[in-house]
């Protein structure tokens, strides 16, 4: 394994640490036996207690099957490990919340939701990672339905939530509004439905999905029942047809699919237009190509300006959820979690910088306090 990045993999990237002291029999006997009966008979008579007294109130399960790997695919659940691990050093070193990777060796529907339910004990709230769609719409439903702590699908909602706030703040630096943008969504999986999900809930008004088979419209006989909600929800002119057909005229495209756009397709787009190829390690449109037909490009790389980078929107969100003991991560707490974001560069924006560096210290604290505030106005909260 000559590549360099191996070194930094060693061992694995992360440790369990103790918050207490072991250096005597008394800080023995009070963190374990017979001590710990003492707070286990409270808790068992006041279950609300475990998220004072346990790790629960700030730990997070990060669980996948490996089945939709960053751009790598069904990979499986060992080879997920090192993302898993990345994933919860994220949560760590943002925003102070402690995860935990849960690797599952099923791919399995209903087993991956009844071993999640079972593990839910254990932990404030669920991570939902790199499961493969159309599973990850079912499987994140149903465990939201049947617990009480925050379930949710960082490749949809993550996404989802970095999208709208760099398109909130490229609507800035244009002077534009959502409601009068014509929009493109290149692919109709976990990210593009998110997407459009929240898109339509801030306000936008003209959106057109297209799968790897078109556009997706009510005319279609070969859609499921996600896709049949994107043919309800969208595509307002009623259009058929492909790429073509759906950038003619569009004011940005978002590409979620990996798939690749050829440069005759863009340049049927309207001036001045915007384009997220949020593909990685490909985008769907080559930056330099993108920047021949747009004013505004953004990716999910991190050597190219306006990276839409998912970091800047989960630490936050788990962070803001367990502080207030919300039961649920509601649309207000993700739209209020976009503006939070894009309103930390708000007085910094150029058309090259539209989102925070996802080092920027001061996003996992904005987030977190717009999100709580969301849930306590949502009435979720469970403290």
């Amino acid at each position: 394994m000559d590549h360099p990045v191996f070194a930094r993999h060693v061992g694995g990237k992360m440790e369990i640490a103790s918050r207490v002291p072991l250096a005597s029999r008394e800080d023995l006997s009070l963190a374990y036996t017979p001590g710990v009966a003492v707070v286990c008979e409270a808790i068992a008579q006041r279950p609300d207690l475990v998220h004072e007294y346990t790790w629960v109130g700030h730990a997070v399960a990060v669980v996948t099957d490996g089945s939709a790997v960053l751009g790598l695919g069904n990979i499986g659940p060992r080879a997920a490990l090192p993302v898993m691990e990345g994933k919860a050093i994220l949560f760590k070193g943002f925003a102070g919340v402690d995860a935990v990777p849960i690797c599952l060796d099923t791919q399995d529907t209903e087993e991956i939701i009844r071993v999640v339910k079972a593990l839910a004990p254990g932990f404030g709230g669920i991570n939902l990672e790199d499961i493969s769609a159309p599973r990850c719409f079912e499987i994140e439903r149903r465990l939201i339905d049947e617990l009480d702590i925050p379930v949710f699908h960082d490749d949809q909602h993550g996404t989802a939530v970095v999208v709208l706030a760099a398109l909130k703040n490229a609507l800035r630096v244009q002077d534009k509004k959502l409601n009068d943008l014509k929009i493109v969504i290149f692919g109709a999986g976990a990210a593009g439905v998110a997407v459009t999900r929240i898109l339509l809930a801030a306000g936008a008004g003209d959106v057109i999905v297209l799968d790897s088979r078109g556009i997706v419209h009510s005319g279609r006989e070969d859609l499921n029942s996600v896709k049949r909600f994107l043919a309800a929800e969208t595509n307002r002119a009623g259009l058929t047809g492909g790429l073509a057909e759906a950038l003619y005229g569009a004011d940005v495209l978002i590409g979620v699919s990996g798939g690749q756009i050829a440069e005759e397709f863009v340049a049927r787009m309207a001036p001045g237009a915007m384009i997220f190829a949020l593909a990685n390690p490909t985008p769907e449109v080559q930056p330099e190509v993108a920047a021949r037909h747009a004013s505004i490009v953004a990716t999910g790389r991190s050597d190219y300006p306006n990276q839409i980078n998912n970091v800047l929107a989960f630490p936050g969100i788990f962070r803001g959820a367990l502080d207030v003991g919300a039961r649920r991560i509601t649309e207000g707490m993700k739209l209020a979690a976009a503006t939070a974001i894009a309103d930390v560069v708000a007085d910094e924006l150029r058309p090259d910088a539209i989102v925070p560096s996802p080092l920027d210290p001061r996003v996992a604290p904005a987030v977190a306090a717009a999100v709580a505030d969301a849930a306590r106005r949502e009435g979720v909260c469970r403290l």
